[in-house]
């Protein structure tokens, strides 16, 4: 499985993604994040999940083409649509072979960037199927991969509005929430930043040991937050449920049945 997160916010781009590899009984790192530099001095990124042979040859093809055409792409959609047709051509040649033994054509794509003809940075989601979407403001991130345990905390708190610092914190957070729960999901971490206007990607690798303290910090607060949410329904409920004149009979590991109502199952006449 793999971790790639996208997002989009007023002031740039954030990219961050695992480097775990599953190749049949071993773990490889390896990297998920590509970055491409034009001559005109804009940049773009790329990461991908799915067959890592799929991948491999759809990007050395998407840099062959980027050899044979070294005109800068002026817009991101452009670049988009040369990759895609790297994914259609890598299907040609692979995609029934891969059906034949048992396997599915997959490959998802993020490429995001700022061309010299855009007037905000962009950032894409491709399919298997070569076919893309463009990731808005409404729902300013996409994660392909494993993308359901650090779904919660980016929709809870992520907005188009918020800071880059923010955006790579929330990021981070939805790293460790999938890290945590996905075996195949681990460090080290590469993450990428490109600020609007800028023309540069920023890249750095993160180890285990650099983000410890946002790791144990949030798991600290998390459970602090429970501890200090609202708890006037519970006393109420469990008031209820408690046996008379035992106050907090239910607490711990103690539970007298028969202060709950409970159903018998209905004997055969």
């Amino acid at each position: 499985m793999t971790f790639c997160l996208g997002i989009k916010v007023s002031a740039g781009l954030v990219a961050i993604a695992d480097t775990r590899v599953i190749t049949g009984n071993e773990n490889i790192s390896a990297r998920k994040v590509a970055t491409y530099r034009q001559s005109d001095g804009t940049s773009l990124f790329l990461m991908t999940s799915g067959l890592r042979s799929i991948r491999d040859k759809a990007v050395t093809y998407f840099e062959e083409h980027l050899f044979d055409h070294p005109e800068p792409f002026d817009r991101v959609f452009k670049a988009v649509n040369a990759f895609a047709d790297q994914i259609r051509r890598a299907a040609a040649e692979d995609q029934k072979a891969l059906e034949d033994s048992g396997l599915h054509f997959n490959i998802h794509c993020l490429i995001g960037g700022q061309m010299l003809n855009d007037r905000e940075p962009k950032l894409y989601l491709v399919y298997p199927q070569a076919n893309w979407v463009e990731i808005g403001q409404g729902t300013p991130y996409h994660i392909i991969g494993a993308a359901g345990y650090g779904k919660p905390v980016l929709d809870r708190t992520l907005k188009y509005e918020d800071s880059m610092r923010f955006a790579l914190k929330v990021g981070c957070l939805a790293f460790d929430s999938t890290r945590i729960s996905a075996a195949d999901v681990d460090f080290p971490i590469d993450v990428v930043l490109y600020f609007r206007d800028s023309g540069a990607m920023i890249e750095r690798r993160f180890d285990e040991d650099e983000l410890t303290e946002i790791s144990t910090g949030w798991q600290e607060r998390l459970r602090d937050s429970v501890t200090n949410l609202p708890s006037r329904w519970l006393d109420r409920f469990f008031g209820e449920i408690e046996p008379a004149g035992a106050p907090g009979a239910l607490n711990g590991d103690r539970h007298d049945l028969d202060a709950v109502e409970h159903y018998e199952t209905p004997r055969r006449t």
